[in-house]
């Protein structure tokens, strides 16, 4: 699995004019289940996130966890993480899981990070999702599991 993280100070998505999830102080993490991931990935890459150390303390160093600062999670799937765009101009996205077990995973997940002690709101997936986020610091990270 694929994943981008940003640390935000507030991000929302919305569906068609609807806000479908939203998120304060913590982070937005646009997700992507490749081929070939199942639930070990997804159990992997949420414990790491819960327990990253990407939020300031009170000395200003990044040394708190999404966790350690009451904060939450807008995850949001999202199949262009598996772009390869080695050849030519079109990225190709054979990659990324079937939307069958990319809708699964990404749910899987969801609640996997819930299960970690962080509140999470998700977008719709495979809806055109308009996201709009405030990145704190600027901070964005990428990780695989």
């Amino acid at each position: 699995m694929r994943a981008l993280l940003q640390r935000v100070s507030h991000a929302s998505v919305t569906v068609d004019g609807a806000r479908v999830g939203q998120t304060g102080p913590g982070l937005l993490i646009l997700i992507c289940a490749m081929q070939g991931d199942g639930e070990p990935q997804a159990d992997q890459l949420a414990a790491k996130i819960a327990k990253l150390r990407i939020f300031k303390d009170e000395g200003g160093k990044m040394n708190l966890s999404v966790r350690d600062i009451d904060g939450g999670a807008l995850v949001v799937s999202q199949f262009t993480l598996a772009a390869d765009t080695s050849r030519g101009n079109r990225p190709g996205f054979s990659a990324a899981a079937s939307p069958e077990d990319g809708n699964r995973l990404y749910e899987y997940f969801a609640a996997q990070l819930a299960a970690q002690g962080v509140p999470v709101e998700t977008g719709a997936f495979g809806a055109d999702m308009k996201v709009e986020l405030l990145n704190d610091g600027p901070v964005t990270i990428w990780m695989e599991a």
